[in-house]
């Protein structure tokens, strides 16, 4: 059983809400059931989430966790006046927290727009992550060469290393335009990086991998093959970092770290000149 339950309420997509809730939450040791209640818009909704949270807390015994980006005041008003009591559940309301101070610390009123993407679609920085995410999956495993040098960021290593979905979140989250190239055994052969690369030295970043945690990734995908082999990916790591130690390439193991945790060392090793936010 979770030891709570976690609501996170917004008149958006909900997004904004989880991604700062769970940044909190994962510093407790704890397994929330999370909930999220997104485009929470009317009065009406509010009032259902409120009857939803309650039950919640009713059958499980246990105050649930809510937190809220809502910023219709009619809206949010409604789980306020519900929460002053302390007893049905804790509310912890983002835009309150952050907004309000800073609107006194800077002297300006925010314009309190509901649902963070309802425009995103009209504007520039939505079209060019819409952009940078065709060209990465055009470019994703080294299947085109074209066009490399628009690439903001080029990652290789060998295959099953985590290169296709780094290149997904570069282009998702930063607008990135990330190219990702695998290194096989021909280009171990030939001892240096293949030719296609070369020009692009500077945008290079190379990912590795433990050989055992690699067979385990290939055995899912190729069982008891060659390709999934420990000693074949033993050499094929082996390799690959020599590869890049001779060529002078940063890379780092992704073996113990996250999407997140790799994607900010590309970002603070490249330093890409365009982001997009």
């Amino acid at each position: 059983m979770p030891n709570r339950s976690v609501f996170f309420i917004s008149d958006g997509t909900g997004i904004t809400a989880e991604t700062f809730g769970n940044a909190i939450l994962a510093q407790f040791e704890m397994k929330p059931r999370h909930v999220r209640l997104p485009f929470v818009d009317t009065v009406d909704k509010a009032h259902q989430a409120l009857r939803q949270i309650q039950h919640t807390a009713a059958v499980e015994g246990k105050r649930p966790i809510v937190f809220t980006t809502l910023v219709n005041a009619e809206v949010l008003s409604v789980l306020y006046r519900a929460s002053e009591d302390g007893q049905s559940f804790l509310m912890l309301d983002m835009f309150s927290t952050f907004v309000q101070p800073l609107e006194r610390e800077l002297g300006l009123k925010s314009n309190h727009r509901v649902g963070r993407f309802s425009d995103a679609s009209k504007s520039q920085a939505y079209h060019d992550r819409i952009e940078a995410i065709n060209f990465s999956l055009a470019h994703d495993d080294g299947q085109s060469n074209k066009d490399l040098e628009r690439s903001d960021v080029i990652l290789i290593g060998v295959s099953r290393s985590g290169k296709t979905p780094t290149s997904l979140y570069l282009a998702m989250q930063y607008g990135l335009k990330a190219s990702n190239y695998p290194l096989i055994p021909e280009d171990f052969e030939r001892q240096h990086l293949p030719p296609a690369l070369a020009a692009h030295k500077s945008k290079l970043f190379g990912l590795s991998i433990a050989p055992e945690r690699l067979a385990e990734i290939r055995h899912e995908r190729r069982p008891d093959s060659r390709y999934a082999a420990l000693d074949n990916c033993r050499m094929e790591v082996a390799e690959a970092e020599a590869m890049m130690r001779r060529a002078g390439i940063r890379w780092l193991s992704t073996t113990t770290k996250s999407i997140e945790e790799i994607a900010t060392t590309i970002l603070q090793e490249i330093q890409p000149q365009r982001l997009v936010y």
